[in-house]
């Protein structure tokens, strides 16, 4: 009984990983992606955006 007891916790983890896995690959793509890729765009300006505007106001 012990053995059992020794294997469930890889056995569960590794149900869990396979699980996250084929959640990130079939949220990969789809109609969804150019909706994220604007998300991520529109994030990456508003940083690059907050980093160029208080050297601007040192000068």
């Amino acid at each position: 009984m012990d053995y059992v007891a020794a294997l469930v916790p890889p056995v569960v983890m590794a149900v869990f990983f396979i699980g996250v896995v084929r959640v990130i690959v079939k949220t990969q793509g789809g109609a969804a992606k150019a909706k994220e890729d604007a998300a991520v765009d529109a994030a990456l300006a508003r940083v690059e955006g907050g980093r160029e505007t208080p050297a601007a106001g040192d000068a």
